[in-house]
This record gives structure tokens, sequence and C-alpha cells, in this order.
């Protein structure tokens, strides 16, 4: 081989080892998309753990007063209405990403 060729290749090689050398672009959690199923999940976690929450704390309190079903139910719902909140919250956030989603599609076509 001549030497021109060997030069090409050592340059052709170079070049792959620098393109799997460079960093890796990092993903940005927060700017993905989440499609409809995640959307719904989180917001049945998000409601469950309330639920989940306000009868660990009713119960808690029930047991150590020896009040049973005062606190229990009491604190279900506030865990119901900590839960509901949760999902209002995240379904305003999860509107205002769209909105401004679209207007920054908008401003580019237009």
């Amino acid at each position: 081989m001549s030497d021109g060729q060997d030069n090409d290749r050592l340059k052709a090689l170079e070049a792959k080892i620098a393109a799997l050398k460079a960093p890796a672009e990092v993903k940005d959690h927060a700017e993905e998309h989440y499609s409809q199923a995640q959307l719904a999940w989180r917001m049945v976690i998000e409601l469950v753990a309330g639920l989940a929450i306000g009868f660990g704390i009713g119960y808690g309190i029930d047991t150590l007063l020896g009040t049973m079903p005062i606190f229990l139910v009491m604190f279900i719902f506030f865990g119901l209405a900590a839960g509901v909140l949760t999902m209002m919250r995240s379904a305003k956030e999860v509107q205002l990403k769209q909105q401004l989603a679209a207007k920054e599609e908008g401003d580019r076509r237009g």
C-alpha cells in the first residue's frame, strides 16, 4: 500500500474514534413529553398516595388515643383532598406545558 492510502485510512480511523469519544447528549427528563398513559398513572399514584398517607396518620392517631373511627375517617378525607389537589396541580402543569409548546410551534410557523 502507498503512504497516501495509509494516511487516508488513519484519518478515517481517527475521525471514528473522535466521534465515539464525543460526550453523549444528556437527555433532560424535565423536557420529556409524557404520553397520556404515563400522565394517567402519575395522577392515580398521587391520589392513592394521598389516601394511604391519610389512612396511616388517622389510624396511628386513633390507635394512640383509643378513638378508632374518628381520626381515621377524618384523615382519609384529608388525604383524599390532598390527593385531588395534587392531581389538579399536575394537570395544570401539563396543560401549561402543552400551551407553551403550541405557542412555540405557532411562533415558528408564522
